[in-house]
């Protein structure tokens, strides 16, 4: 037989182009074949169309679950064009054959989004569709599968090409790509079933996402890399929009998402600016401007080339700062006319509006690959408030002393462990991230937050007077005494070491007053 293709079977949900990819299959002479929503859009376009129980000589039954699962469709389909057992099968039973499938699944995505009901997305879940979509695929050798519309000029330029048929290698990519659009799809619809029944972590799991863009290489240039936008699209730089600047960088992307997650933690406006995905300022103010004028603060020689991101409508005064440093990226859920006109003037920095910020209560799963497979855990949505705090030591906090511990253990949960943040007046003023152990993290945040100071040529760091926050407890007392040494005076941490009441005693001794959360945010 001619792989010319001479007949097409047609049942989209996305009918985006199908009218004039249908025209083009008629001025081709293909017969069409075709069901339900696509008949009745190509028929009203003028486009001849044989409805698929015409051609199988059988009702759609069940309110259409029951359609195209005949055996002249998969037959027709599935059948080896090399193999007399198969042509002589086609002969004897009237299957005609069918070369060209084009087929995307019910809506089921959408319908999940929409907040359907549980029937409502069960009767979304396409059975005929990948069927077809799996057979034609398994049968590339043959049969032109086509689940994207966007693939619809590219069969149409090799079928000009090539008297009306498709070449091997693009009928074996398109099959791949089949497979992947029923797997995603598979896994969307087990993800969902899994969470209706209550189980986290079932026997099999699969993830589904979509390109959104391919990189120019990884974290580094002999990598290669790409982004992709997973099913419960959550708010944040994959699907922000850009507004300017160069093309995003896998390292971009990462440490964007850092900064962002971040400023989502709190509703007052709030700015961080990110660095190798650790923080290197962060505060929160009555305003933008102010917000940022102290997050800068913190470490203004780290924050040159970093990440800004605020939680809040970027202004012009914000904007105006913002344009004096060297930034690589801005992030934003909306951005004023004015703040655009400013940025504007900075070809090179990266611009993204996101719309809406991301719900840090949400819950989801965060997945990091290991040799051999990859880890899954519950995504870090602890958040504690003052009710939450156990007073342990002689010294009762202030009112302004719980306020900032609230507010650097939130910032401590995005830095990267061992972490150690001091904080005052609703600004970050030391960062100590990621050391092997925790008194080096405290110190080194001290020796941060004392440069700091000399740079701004003030008389003492901004650790005098501050509250620390400590993502997991106090192993031994030298970590807190530290931060007493480096001039805080509160700690905030979890709890829960052998020596507790030796670290408590060094507080009490030391005039400090300290809480525990009951909560660690370690971050690997």
């Amino acid at each position: 037989m001619s792989d010319t293709i001479r007949r097409a079977l047609v049942s989209v949900s996305d009918k985006t182009g199908l009218v004039e990819f249908g025209k083009f299959l008629t001025d081709q002479g293909i017969e069409i074949l075709s069901t339900g929503g696509s008949a009745r859009a190509l028929s009203e376009a003028g486009v001849p169309v044989k409805e698929v129980s015409s051609h199988t000589g059988f009702p759609e039954i069940m309110d259409g679950r029951v359609k195209t699962l005949h055996p002249k469709i998969h037959g027709g389909i599935l059948a080896r064009r090399d193999l007399k057992t198969h042509t002589d099968a086609m002969a004897e039973h009237g299957i005609a054959p069918i070369d060209l499938v084009v087929v995307n699944l019910y809506p089921f995505e959408a319908t999940l989004k929409s907040g359907a009901d549980y029937d409502t997305c069960v009767e979304n879940i396409d059975i005929g569709g990948p069927g077809m979509v799996r057979a034609a695929a398994k049968n590339h050798g043959f049969v032109t599968i086509v689940t994207d519309p966007s693939d619809y000029a590219l069969v149409q330029d090799e079928m000009k090409a090539n008297g009306g048929a498709t070449t091997q290698e693009l009928r074996r990519k398109l099959a791949a790509a089949a497979y992947s659009h029923t797997a995603k799809y598979d896994s969307m619809i087990s993800g969902w079933l899994q969470g209706e029944c209550g189980v986290d972590f079932p026997r099999e799991t699969t993830l589904g996402g979509e390109l959104k863009q391919s990189l120019r290489y990884g974290e580094n240039p002999h990598q290669v890399a790409a982004v992709y936008k997973s099913i419960d699209a959550r708010p944040g730089v994959v699907t922000a929009q850009q507004l300017q600047g160069k093309e995003l960088s896998y390292n971009n992307l990462n440490d964007t998402d850092a900064a962002f997650e971040l400023v989502s933690e709190f509703d007052a406006p709030t700015i961080a600016i990110i660095k190798h995905a650790n923080p290197c300022g962060v505060a929160t103010a009555d305003n933008l401007s102010d917000a940022y004028k102290a997050a800068l603060a913190c470490d203004p020689t780290s924050a040159f080339g970093g990440i800004i991101a605020t939680n809040k409508t970027m202004d012009a005064a914000t904007a105006s700062q913002v344009a004096d440093l060297f930034a690589e990226v801005v992030i934003a859920p909306s951005i004023d006319e004015e703040a655009k006109a400013i940025f504007a003037a900075k070809k090179n920095l990266r611009v993204l509006v996101t719309g809406e910020m991301p719900n840090p209560a949400d819950t989801g799963m965060t997945m990091k690959t290991i040799s051999g497979g990859f880890l899954l855990q519950g995504r870090d949505n602890g958040r504690i408030t003052p009710a939450d705090l156990k007073v342990v030591t002689k010294r009762q906090p202030t009112e302004q002393e719980i306020a900032d511990m609230i507010f650097a253990f939130r910032v401590g949960k995005h830095v990267k462990s061992n972490a150690i943040v001091y904080a005052k007046n609703g600004a970050i003023v030391g960062i100590g991230a990621g050391q092997m152990s925790r008194v080096d993290s405290s110190r080194i945040a001290a020796w941060k937050s004392k440069e700091a100071a000399e740079t701004a040529g003030l008389s003492e760091a901004g650790t005098i007077g501050s509250v620390v926050s400590s993502d997991a407890f106090f192993p031994f007392a030298d970590g807190l005494l530290a931060a007493a040494d480096a001039g805080a005076t509160a700690v905030i941490q979890p709890g829960g070491s052998m020596r507790d009441d030796e670290v408590i005693a060094a507080a009490d001794e030391a005039g400090l007053a300290m809480v525990y959360t009951g909560m660690r945010h370690f971050r690997h």
